[in-house]
């Protein structure tokens, strides 16, 4: 699912919203349909891929990351970015078990039914895990807060109204092939609470969203993100800004929150963690491409950033360093 803006700035002008957010996708992992009878209470554990409910039928409580309850009704819809921990429940007083303890069975490509015993009245959810392919240390998903809720973004984002009742017709119908018209209307809708977030991020002066925002800052991200690999020197950021070396640095440290040096080296120690993971790269060949004169010493800058090894991390994805 490509992210795109549609206010603001038009796609053939290459904004720096539009530019920022057209390289950012979601993928299903899977999805659940869970017809849950009270009593009932899940804990959906911490985990790397987001996560995000729609409420199809009757209602439930939400147990949030900001450890507060709150009532869900029918329609509404959630998008936790970063998988934060949390409960969905009958009600507050209800003992919460994981969400393997439930019987799950599988109805078509990465769809699953989730039931339980309850007799109770039903609640019926349409759950789902998804990955950014970015990553979770993408400047966009690191800003996020920990959880998004459709119903605050409505005013902003005049097409969610027309998901939700399309995902509410899909999960109440139990029709054939409604799983995956599900997920597919489940990632156009992540992607509309995501893009309505960027674009009406709150009244912050500072940081990302503010940053992509602001016409000169915003032209200097985008050349960053579009070259990564790139040695960018503040004096070349400032001539893309057309302004001081000075000028510069201290504008983009007041509304980015952190000096242009800082953020240019965790982006590149992003790009060069997506080259480890997803495109397999040797790590002697991901610090040649980023021009350091040495393994050892991109190792070391990767360690301080990312916060593990690099060699360290092709292992755990199943790669080693002799392929």
């Amino acid at each position: 699912m490509d992210f795109t803006s549609s206010e603001g700035v038009s796609p053939a002008s290459g904004g720096p919203l539009t530019d920022m957010l057209r390289g950012l996708r979601l993928d299903g992992v899977d999805y659940g349909r869970c017809e849950l009878g009270e009593p009932w209470a899940v804990l959906f554990p911490a985990q790397e891929a987001a996560r995000f409910h729609f409420i199809g039928r009757h209602r439930c409580w939400l147990f949030s990351p900001s450890r507060q309850w709150s009532e869900l009704k029918a329609g509404d819809a959630l998008l936790l970015p970063r998988g934060a921990e949390h409960i969905l429940a009958s009600a507050p007083d209800v003992h919460a078990v994981p969400i393997e303890s439930y019987s799950i069975e599988p109805l078509q490509d990465n769809v699953y039914a989730v039931s339980n015993g309850g007799h109770g009245a039903k609640t019926l959810l349409f759950c789902g895990s998804m990955h950014f392919n970015l990553g979770g240390s993408h400047p966009v998903l690191a800003m996020m807060p920990d959880m998004m809720r459709a119903r605050d973004l409505m005013a902003d984002e005049p097409g969610i109204p027309h998901l939700l009742e399309a995902m509410a017709s899909e999960v109440t119908g139990n029709r054939a092939g409604s799983g995956s018209m599900l997920a597919r209307l489940a990632d156009v809708l992540a992607a509309s609470i995501i893009r309505s977030w960027v674009e009406n991020g709150g009244d912050s002066t500072t940081g990302w969203t503010a940053a992509i925002r602001d016409r000169d800052i915003g032209r200097v991200l985008v050349a960053i993100h579009r070259q990564p690999d790139r040695n960018w020197t503040v004096e070349a950021l400032a001539r893309e800004m057309g302004a001081s070396r000075s000028a510069f640095a201290e504008r983009f440290t007041a509304i980015v929150g952190e000096t242009p040096a800082r953020y240019v080296a965790r982006l590149r120690m992003h790009q060069a963690r997506q080259w480890l993971i997803e495109d397999r790269m040797r790590v002697s060949v991901v610090a040649a491409r980023l021009g350091y004169e040495s393994e050892a010493s991109f190792s070391r800058a990767f360690k301080r950033i990312v916060g593990t090894a690099p060699s360290h991390l092709r292992t755990v994805n199943g790669t080693s360093e002799e392929r």
